[in-house]
Order: C-alpha cells, then structure tokens, then sequence
C-alpha cells in the first residue's frame, strides 16, 4: 500500500510541473518561471518577472521586450530613495552576467507592459518576446497569477523542479 501511496504523491509533483516550472531556453540563457499579476480593470500597466540564468561564458544583456498585450513594453528598475520607492526605464537594459543568474521580480527589476489593451486576467498566459543583445530573441508565455501576488503562485510559494520551497519570512522560526 505505502509503494502505491508513494508512487500517487509522485504522479501528482510530475503533473504539477510543468504549471510551476516552465522554463526556456536560448542559447547559454535560460528563461526560468516567467509570470505576471492579473491587473485591475481600470490599469493600464502590468509587471513581467522572471530569472535568467547566463550559463555561457560571456556576458549578456536583456535590451528589451515586446508584447500585443500592450502598446509599449520597457525594462525597469525600482528602488528606495529617502522612503519612497521610485520605478524607472533601464535604456541600456538589464546586464546578465556570464555565470550569474538575475531575477525580475516585483519591486526591483522587472518587464513594464504600459497601456494595457486588455486586463491581465487570472490564470491567463501572457505571451511576451524578450530580446538579448547576443543570444537573439525568444518567445515566452508569462503565467498570471492573482492582483499582487507575490511570487509565481497566488499562495508566495516557489516552485522549484520537483520541490516547493516557502519564503524566508514564511518560514516557521
């Protein structure tokens, strides 16, 4: 009975994957859980987030983006500055290290899709294109989770393979 229980809880994580942990690949680069935040009807602008992962031995750089889900995309930053929290386009775009792995997530970098054609809208798949200064362009699909949530689910927890891992200040002390 155990063997059968095992192998069920197994069939469950292999099925729950793929929802968790899509990644791309291009080249050296790979484009690691892309997602989005469903917006309110009245935004007109949304946040992309992601991790790159430089592989190769040379440097890159994400220069920018695109999307139909907007009428333009760019790359930002935000960051704290005397207390406020102030967000800004990265005309040179987002450098990706040779070895290093950058992650766009919310509150510091991230893709910016401004004048929204539509609500982003739960469990939607938002396609975006992400162009690098070396390794050429690729298609992703970003997953929309819930109005502000934090992390690629709408519960904060993070997918990683075949484990799930709870943020540091979710953790029981």
């Amino acid at each position: 009975m155990r063997l059968v229980t095992k192998l069920f809880a197994a069939a469950l994580v292999i099925a729950a994957t793929p929802a968790f942990a899509h990644g791309y690949k291009l080249g050296n680069l790979e484009i690691g859980h892309p997602w989005t935040r469903a917006t309110p009807p009245s935004a007109t602008a949304g946040g992309g987030f992601l991790k790159i992962t430089n592989n190769g031995d040379e440097d890159d750089r994400l220069v920018s983006a695109s999307s139909p889900i907007a009428a333009r995309v760019e790359l930002h930053t935000m960051d704290m500055s005397d207390g406020v929290m102030k967000m800004r386009p990265l005309e040179d775009g987002i450098p990706v290290p040779a070895g290093a792995t950058v992650e766009l997530k919310p509150g510091s970098l991230h893709v910016m899709f401004i004048d929204l054609t539509a609500p982003i809208e739960e469990g939607e798949s938002v396609p975006a294109t992400l162009n690098f200064e070396k390794a050429g362009s690729v298609d992703v699909e970003m997953s929309a989770t819930a109005v502000g949530a934090p992390g690629p689910d709408a519960n904060g927890m993070k997918m990683d393979g075949h484990s799930m891992e709870m943020p540091e200040n979710d953790k029981a002390q």
